[in-house]
């Protein structure tokens, strides 16, 4: 039987409970009618439970799914997903850029490409092992913390038996195999982007994001949040209910990690970013999950200009987000342990003591937390931030790219990323987006300055 990952209403039942308890919704009644009828829990690392339920059990999973959606939220007035209320919380909102506006070369940009591009593959193979796993495999092949990519040569076959490889990456992403950028979603949404701003320029709206994906993204690409909205929108659905309906994943990682490009094209205007970022962010997330691509919009605006280092960039993102906000404390919490601690591996064993329990791996709270820690830990030096990143686990590729784009706009050229990262890239990503099959990261960066230099007009 075909198993429909992200989308059942039995597997989304779980993953809706536990965002309950994050958002501090008593659920307590529904989670103990969904239990007494043998509803189970939600999948814990894959899309969709192993055996279907029963019709019956299906139609109280959408029932209840309704009924958890009218609880009080007592955390929305200090975690608004409207951008003015945004706005309104934070004090130190950047000012709009003053004229003459700030450039980023190409040369930077290329750098940023590439370094999204390393970082996601070295985190690929990775991806859904525990942290104890990738501990063990790094270490066992001389590679830990991992400052080259992964290789299946010289694990032994009980610990290779023990933590598989994520199944879809391993056959391109092991040092043995690697031959260009793989396809990655952490790659399509940048090049959707790409799409976006070349069709509507930077007043986009929501529904702009909706015509593209509907038009480029084959709907087996997306996961998590985008699936359901993009299910939500042949539904009828509009955004912002797109984000909302039946969505218990409206939180995670999925808006991070396509918020670089409206970074990249606003170079030294952080507010103007996370304003893209959020319009981009609210077909598909609230909360946390708006918040955290604004705030890491407004990293990369920062850092594209190339004068600041990636202390001054972080405190720029955290201006954008809600001081009594989850990600807000999440991300001060980590910045404060990587200064802290000389062991990265120490920061990583509390942010995963602290966040672990409550939080899915997938979730942009502990994530969003484990970048700003790598960044901060490793100075914004490219090697030693890709590396914290996927080194702490959780969402590896995803951290991996969005780490590896900001220290690649700090370096500030492709020369001064180190060969063995960029070498096997060869200049080329496969995709399913458009016509990008293919395309060099030299291409994709003078199409993106193309974007960060073109005129925007006044919104109507």
């Amino acid at each position: 039987m075909l198993r429909l990952t992200w989308v059942q209403p039995e597997d989304l039942i779980g993953h809706e409970l536990r965002q309950a308890a994050l958002e501090g919704r008593d659920a307590s009644a529904v989670a103990a009618r969904w239990e007494a009828a043998g509803g189970d829990p939600a999948p814990d690392r894959a899309g969709a439970s192993p055996r279907p339920a029963s019709r019956r059990l299906r139609l109280l999973a959408e029932e209840l799914l309704d009924d958890l959606a009218g609880l009080a939220n007592p955390t929305a007035a200090a975690e608004p997903t409207d951008l003015d209320r945004i706005r309104a919380l934070c004090p130190g909102w950047p000012a709009p850029a003053a004229p003459p506006a700030s450039s980023v070369s190409p040369a930077r940009l290329e750098a940023a490409w590439l370094g999204r591009a390393a970082g996601c593959l070295l985190g690929k193979p990775v991806e859904k092992l525990p942290l104890t796993g990738i501990r063990r495999i790094g270490r066992a092949t001389g590679n830990w913390p991992p400052t080259r990519y992964f290789t299946a040569r010289g694990l032994p076959a009980d610990l290779a038996a023990a933590h598989p490889w994520n199944r879809r990456s391993a056959a391109t992403s092991l040092a043995e195999n690697i031959d260009g950028m793989p396809e990655d979603d952490d790659l399509n949404y940048p090049l959707l982007n790409l799409v976006l701003l070349q069709r509507h320029g930077r007043n986009f709206s929501t529904a702009d994001v909706a015509r593209v994906w509907l038009d480029e993204l084959p709907a087996g690409r997306t996961f998590t949040a985008e699936r359901v909205a993009y299910r939500n929108l042949l539904s009828g659905l509009e955004p912002p209910a797109t984000a909302r309906h039946r969505n218990p994943f409206r939180e995670w990682i999925g808006a991070l990690i396509r918020a670089d490009v409206h970074g990249w094209t606003n170079p030294g205007d952080p507010a103007a970013a996370a304003e893209q970022a959020h319009r981009d962010a609210a077909l598909t997330h609230t909360a946390s999950g708006v918040h955290a691509a604004m705030f890491t919009a407004a990293v990369i605006a920062t850092a594209a200009t190339g004068t600041h280092d990636v202390h001054t960039c972080l405190r720029t993102g955290l201006a954008v987000v809600p001081p009594g906000s989850r990600l807000s404390a999440a991300v001060r919490h980590a910045v404060h342990l990587a200064g802290t601690h000389a062991d990265f591996d120490t920061v990583v064993d509390e942010l995963h003591a602290r966040h672990s329990p409550t939080h899915h791996w997938v979730h942009a709270v502990p994530n969003t937390a484990l970048i700003a820690a790598a960044l901060t830990h490793a100075d914004g030096d490219f090697t030693g931030s890709v590396s914290r990143a996927v080194s702490g686990g959780w969402d590896t590729d995803s951290n991996g790219a969005t780490v590896g784009g900001v220290a690649g706009l700090l370096a500030g050229s492709p020369a001064a990323l180190p060969e063995h990262w960029t070498g096997p890239l060869k200049n080329r990503l496969a995709t399913s987006v458009g016509d990008f099959d293919g395309t060099g990261f030299d291409t994709l960066a003078h199409l993106t300055h193309r974007e960060a230099t073109r005129p925007c007009p006044s919104p109507p």
